[in-house]
């Protein structure tokens, strides 16, 4: 869906992802989230609280293990854009995510990228998952 604004188009907003940046969040990830490992990929997922209506928070993993800044930062990019395909689809529940990887995220083919990401979240977020 476009907008006109004074008669000029603009694209649609990126679906909105938030950030997480409170240690308490961090803390409730590692003692109660779900992890869930997908090759290279590994993600931790914690429910919103019911009732809820914020957009989904991602932190991002990314060790100096798996390369220089220009190969992290390339990974990150990698993942959030992953993610806010899965959200724009509304695959993506509301709730904290962690995601992290290895240097192989940042080779790894865009669909086969997606395809993991897509399965670590439907993994993570099935409601009877085994701890």
């Amino acid at each position: 869906m476009t907008t006109a604004v004074r008669g000029e188009a603009q694209a649609p907003a990126r679906p909105q992802l938030w950030r997480i940046s409170d240690r308490a969040t961090f803390h409730a990830l590692r003692a109660s989230g779900r992890r869930v490992r997908r090759g290279p990929l590994q993600l931790t997922w914690l429910p919103a609280a019911e009732g809820s209506d914020v957009p989904p928070r991602v932190a991002f993993s990314v060790g100096r293990a798996a390369g220089g800044a220009v190969v992290r930062n390339r990974i990150r990019r990698r993942l959030r854009a992953g993610l806010r395909t899965i959200h724009a689809s509304g695959d993506l529940p509301p709730g904290a995510y962690l995601v992290g990887g290895s240097t192989d995220l940042a080779r790894l083919p865009w669909p086969e990228l997606l395809r993991s990401l897509e399965d670590a979240v439907a993994s993570a977020t099935a409601r009877n998952v085994e701890r």
